[in-house]
């Protein structure tokens, strides 16, 4: 199963067939406007709701097992657990169909989401990178301490902590008040994990190769220990790679990808390429740093990187 980009695909006509398509969720009906988004499992159409007339994102995701079918259902399971305007509310569902990988039957799981014009917050950087248009630093901290607080609510779930293992600029969308939206809950998983032995490490190691984007992955991630703890900090460095790419339109790693260089030598390398010509100030350059420490057991927790925003954001009022 692969995870879904929310990157939003802009109007250009019929994007696939022009006849609308009509789907029955749990009972309400909904029209297919266009599709949102396409991935290796999964897609995304703009959905209208024939009662009510307001528009949604509908997620379909085609199971081939009983594996496949369990994993959709975790995305559903893990919005459930999560209660942040921060954080992607799942509005209904419906699964149809029955996976068997023996007769080869799939099914389906359809689930209704908000639906959120404005794209994801990797659209709106793009746009911003076109004419080099940077974000003002105070706008950014603003964006970022939403990311956190919806963070701060996954990393405090219970029973257990979770972990959403891929943050990055294509799994936040903005609402119409340009509040950030955590979304793309599939990948999320229980945060603390003691890994014992080999199988263990490759296990993890190949679930973040599947679910982790490259370059908004954890170095922890890229060659798991056989013996360690891994915990919700994986996001931390993500969070730290999302803050980055506010100020300077991509992940410190999109230029090594693009170059077909190794990212995991990269990141295991410690070193953050900060541009000579930054317009940020050196305490903004100093949060990034503070989020993407290579050593997990040196990297912070959200509530301390909400606590340094904080002040950031104070220090910042006080120049102006």
């Amino acid at each position: 199963m692969q995870s879904i980009g929310w990157t939003l695909i802009m109007k250009r006509g019929c994007l696939f067939s022009c006849r609308k398509e009509t789907l029955n969720i749990n009972g309400s009906r909904y029209t297919v406007r266009e599709r949102l988004a396409t991935g290796g499992f999964s897609l995304i159409d703009l959905g209208e709701n024939a009662s009510t007339r307001r528009s949604y994102a509908i997620k379909r995701i085609t199971c081939h097992s009983i594996d496949d079918q369990n994993i959709a259902l975790r995305e559903i399971e893990n919005c459930r657990k999560i209660d942040s305007e921060n954080v992607i509310r799942v509005v209904d569902y419906e699964l149809k169909g029955q996976a068997d990988i023996v007769i080869n039957t799939t099914s389906t799981l359809f689930i209704v989401l908000p639906y959120y014009k404005h794209g994801s917050l990797a659209d709106h950087l793009q746009l911003r990178s076109r004419k080099q248009d940077h974000m003002p630093e105070a706008q950014i901290l603003q964006i970022f301490l939403g990311v956190c607080e919806g963070l701060k609510v996954i990393h405090e779930a219970k029973p257990v902590p979770l972990a959403h293992r891929d943050l990055k600029t294509a799994n936040i969308c903005l609402s119409d008040s340009f509040e950030p939206i955590i979304v793309d809950l599939g990948s999320m998983t229980e945060a603390r994990l003691q890994i014992v032995g080999q199988t263990d490490a490759q296990r993890l190691q190949d679930e973040a190769e599947e679910r982790s984007s490259i370059v908004y992955r954890a170095p922890e991630l890229f060659t798991v220990k056989t013996y360690c703890t891994i915990d919700e900090r994986t996001d931390i460095w993500s969070l730290g790679c999302v803050l980055y790419a506010m100020c300077y339109f991509n992940s410190p790693y999109d230029p090594i990808y693009e170059r077909g260089d190794s990212v995991a030598l990269a990141v295991l390398s410690g070193n953050i390429n900060i541009p000579e010509d930054s317009i940020y100030t050196e305490d903004m350059h100093e949060l990034i740093k503070y989020m993407l420490r290579t050593d997990p057991m040196e990297r912070p927790f959200v509530f301390s990187v909400i606590e340094r925003t904080h002040d950031l954001i104070q220090k910042l009022e006080g120049r102006l």
